[in-house]
């Protein structure tokens, strides 16, 4: 679990994510996203996306309750809040273990909220 949760740490740095190259080695061949907006991406199509933020994307995020859970010996999921200049997004991805690449970010989604929005579980 720790080196899927290195790989999201990773894939939420600014240098790593606007990196085709860099980011590129983090992505599963089948990975898919839902971003907080409602898009659907598919790895071609985020690749291109993240890196048009390019200079825009200097600020990393700030995590919280960052939770791993083992769902299968090559399969982590991961949950946590990120915080991103006041835009702020319950985050989940599964992390998948591959044989030629290691740890690969498998499937992604984020679902944007505000402070206000929250209610504690009971």
């Amino acid at each position: 679990m720790t080196a899927a949760i290195e790989g999201e740490l990773r894939f939420l740095d600014p240098a790593v994510f606007t990196s085709p190259t860099l980011l590129g080695r983090l992505l599963h061949p089948e990975f898919r996203s839902f971003g907080s907006s409602g898009t659907s991406y598919t790895r071609a199509s985020y690749i291109d996306e993240l890196r048009e933020w390019g200079p825009s994307a200097r600020t990393p995020g700030t995590v919280t309750l960052l939770a791993a859970r083992e769902l299968a010996p090559d399969l982590v999921l991961l949950t946590f809040d990120i915080n991103v200049s006041e835009r702020r997004a319950h985050r989940s991805s599964l992390w998948r273990k591959t044989r030629e690449a290691g740890w690969q970010l498998y499937f992604t989604q984020g679902t944007g909220f505000s402070p206000g929005d929250m209610v504690t579980p009971t």
